[in-house]
């Protein structure tokens, strides 16, 4: 089954698969969770990025969703945040 079905006027039935659109909603998830891990650590944006000693532009261009970030780096950003939590660091 494809993703959009469209009737015409004329009642042909036209099928149209955006695989593009799949991925696009897969990068606004990544996005929206890495927004989440950071506010749960209570940080800023600045001090999260100085926190991962990850550039500022990049970690905001992630969260903002002007640029893919690597599924990996997000697990990574997860799991520190989770255990620094949990040991009370943060």
């Amino acid at each position: 089954m494809s993703d959009i079905s469209l009737i015409t006027s004329d009642g042909i039935n036209i099928d149209i698969d955006k695989p593009e659109d799949k991925e696009r909603k897969a990068r606004r998830l990544t996005d929206y969770a890495f927004r989440i891990i950071r506010e749960e650590s209570g940080m800023s944006r600045k001090e999260f990025s100085e926190w991962l000693n990850i550039p500022y532009r990049t970690m905001q261009e992630w969260e903002l969703g002007r640029r893919s970030m690597p599924p990996y780096v997000l697990e990574l950003i997860e799991y520190k945040v989770r255990n620094e939590k949990k040991e009370g660091k943060i």
